[in-house]
């Protein structure tokens, strides 16, 4: 897999922090788990249940050799988030965020995470439309 990075930019490989100080382009041979800067949600930002939920599974994905209590608390989050969803979407989209964790594909699960964002969204502003399904 390549992977470019611009001067300045970070990459978190397997509980690593690497910066480029130029522009790079790093090629891995191998299986690992990284997130790229971009994807990176700082914890002033997980400021609603799905954006917790992101920073929760980000942490089991930046430190895998470390994650017992993410997936304690993973698993806490999602038992919450499933008890008061009434939105089929968005319960349809937990159960593929599960599903991706309990495989060990966790950035799969943030990325079907990050994709039930704009449900939130429109749950917590009380719009109805907000769901892609119930849009069409």
């Amino acid at each position: 897999m390549h992977i470019s990075l611009r001067a300045g930019e970070k990459i978190y490989i397997n509980g690593a922090v690497l910066c480029a100080d130029r522009k790079v382009s790093l090629e891995l041979l191998n299986d690992a788990t990284f997130l790229l800067e971009a994807h990176v949600m700082k914890v002033e930002n997980a400021t609603t249940p799905l954006r917790q939920l992101y920073f929760i599974v980000q942490i089991m994905l930046m430190n895998p050799t470390d994650s017992a209590v993410a997936r304690a608390m993973f698993e806490q989050s999602m038992r919450s988030l499933v008890e008061i969803a009434d939105d089929q979407a968005l319960l349809a989209g937990l159960r593929a965020v599960r599903g991706h964790v309990e495989d060990g594909r966790v950035f799969e699960g943030l990325r079907s995470i990050r994709s039930l964002f704009s449900i939130e969204a429109g749950i917590m502003s009380g719009d109805s439309a907000a769901s892609p399904t119930q849009a069409a």
